[in-house]
Parts: structure tokens; C-alpha cells; sequence
């Protein structure tokens, strides 16, 4: 290879690097374990591969494509935060409709997988997570209200919910208690990410709790979260859904998740440390749940709170 091909080969791979960026891989990943513990927690160990293949490489291309059109949206508030002032879609380095156009062809290929794999149900759910995320949080009540974090966590709440929905093709009570679950699970760990990020927040003038109503409330909200995602969590073994075992995780780690946040209200406190420390102590509590209610599903049949046909 010439200069000039290894010149136009760095572009190259520059550039697919910021497309990357743009869909903000973290999120993916992180979204792969909780659709995977959906999923598996509803096969109760009669697992269909291509089904869960496709499940989740399908969502996984909704959420990119939600976060490159969120990315497209949040371009004018991204340059005036310093964690984001970098991103493709503030420097220009890909233009705005490139991204756009990339976006959704990721989202049609998702949803066409999902259509043509699981079910109405899975489908439905993946829609109103899209719509809720692209259309009503990133468009309005991100900006503009302190409950935009409330709306937005059902949209974080949805990938298990379509992985479960995926092999079920109905609407349940563990469907529900899923739902339930994560979108509670979304409010703590959002709102310690604010706190930490809280010129970002303040300099893009987004009214995230911290924000809009101070650090004593948003404490407050963080414990009591906790609190009750702790109980709803404990919901799925006391249904039946899973054992003893997701019960002993899922109170060792909610307890140990309340345990960080009660330390907010010490008096020497570093706030930044301890929202960092509130952060990863809900990925690790959401991480294990998600992998312990892949293995411990128990075999029991529910009655459906709303089936829809293939």
C-alpha cells in the first residue's frame, strides 16, 4: 500500500470511527446484558439462538440509531458541555445529515429484523421506546422540564422488555415487573450522573433535578429510587419468575447500592466522588441482576396480561 492508500485508509477508518462515536457504543453494550437477561429469563433455559441473535442485534441497532438521531438533536446543547463538545456532530468532522441518514437506516434495519424475527409485541415495545426517546425526550422534555429524566427512563427500561416480550409474545405480569424494574433502576443512576456532570448540565441549561431543584432534593430522590427499585426487584422471585438465588442477589446488591447512597448526607462528603461511586454501584447492581435472572428463571406458567398473534 502507496502513501496515498494509507492516507485515504486513515480517513477512512477516521471517519468510520465518528460514525461509531455518534451512536454512542457504551449504551449499546450496556443495553446488550439487560435484552440478553430478558430474554433468557423468559426461554427458562429452551433457548432459540437465531431468535436471540436477532433480538438482539435488532434492538441493538434501534438504540444506535436513537442515539445518532439524539446526538443530531442535542448538537446545539452538546457544544456547550465539555464532556461532549467533541462529538462528530458539534465539530463537523461528519456532517449533520450524514449522521441523520446513517441513523435511520440503522433504525429501518433494526425494526426489520424485529418484525421479521420475534413478535407484534416485541415490535410494539420497541417502537414507544424509539418514539419516547427520539420524539418526546430528546425533542422537548429534555430541554425544557426536570421530569424529562422520568420520561426518558422508560425508554431505558424497554430492551429487557423486548427481549422477554421477544420469546413470550404476550405482555405479563414479569413483563410488567421488568418494565417496573429498570425504569426505576434508571432514575438513581441518571441523576448521579447529573450531579457529576452538573456544569455540563448547568452550562447547557438542562434542568435535570440536581439543576433545576438543588443537590438536597436530588439525593433524596436517589435514596428513595433506590429504596423502592430494591422492592419491585424483589417482585420477580416473589412471583415466581426466578429463585432463591436472584433473591439473594438482588438484595445484596440493592442494599449494597442504598448503602453508597445513604452516605450522601455525610457531613465531609465529596459530592462528585460519591455520585461517580452512586454510578457504579448501579451499573454492577444492574449487571448482576441482569445475569442472575438469565440463570435462575424458574418454570412456572403465568397468565398473560395481553397476547398479540405472530
Amino acid at each position: 500500500m502507496g502513501i496515498q492508500g494509507q492516507f485515504m485508509f486513515k480517513q477512512w477508518l477516521s471517519r468510520l470511527k465518528g460514525y461509531v462515536q455518534a451512536v454512542k457504543p457504551g449504551i449499546i453494550m450496556g443495553n446488550l446484558i439487560s435484552v440478553a437477561g430478558g430474554f433468557l429469563l423468559a426461554a427458562k433455559g429452551n433457548v432459540d439462538l437465531t431468535l436471540m441473535s436477532m433480538t438482539i442485534v435488532g434492538l441493538s441497532l434501534v438504540v444506535a440509531s436513537g442515539c445518532g438521531l439524539n446526538n443530531c438533536i442535542d448538537r446545539d446543547i452538546d457544544a456547550k458541555m465539555q464532556r461532549t463538545r467533541k462529538r462528530v456532530t458539534v465539530t463537523g468532522e461528519i456532517s449533520i445529515y450524514s449522521v441523520l441518514l446513517f441513523s435511520v437506516a440503522l433504525g429501518v434495519a433494526g425494526f426489520s429484523l424485529l418484525a421479521i424475527f420475534t413478535n407484534k409485541i416485541a415490535l410494539i415495545f420497541a417502537g414507544l421506546g424509539y418514539l419516547v426517546y427520539v420524539g418526546i425526550y430528546s425533542l422537548y422534555m429534555k430541554r425544557h422540564s426536570v421530569y424529562g429524566t422520568l420520561v426518558g427512563s422508560f425508554s431505558g427500561a424497554v430492551p429487557p422488555v423486548v427481549g422477554y416480550c421477544a420469546v413470550t409474545g404476550e405482555i405479563d405480569i414479569g413483563a410488567g415487573i421488568l418494565l417496573l424494574m429498570f425504569s426505576l433502576w434508571q432514575m438513581p443512576h441518571s441523576y448521579a450522573i447529573a450531579i457529576f456532570r452538573y456544569k455540563d448540565y448547568a452550562a447547557a441549561n438542562i434542568p435535570v433535578l440536581p439543576v433545576a431543584e438543588g443537590m438536597t432534593k436530588a439525593k433524596l430522590h436517589i435514596i428513595l429510587y433506590i429504596a423502592v427499585f430494591a422492592l419491585v426487584s424483589a417482585l420477580l422471585p416473589l412471583a415466581g419468575y426466578t429463585g432463591i438465588a436472584f433473591m439473594a442477589v438482588t438484595c445484596a446488591t440493592s442494599l449494597w447500592w442504598l448503602g453508597i447512597a445513604l452516605k450522601g448526607y455525610r457531613r465531609d462528603i465529596n459530592l462528585n466522588q460519591w455520585a461517580r461511586q452512586v454510578f457504579g454501584g448501579s451499573i454492577v447492581t444492574i449487571t448482576a441482576l441482569s445475569i442472575a435472572m438469565a440463570m435462575d428463571f424458574q418454570l412456572v406458567v403465568q397468565t398473560p396480561l395481553l397476547t398479540l398473534a405472530n
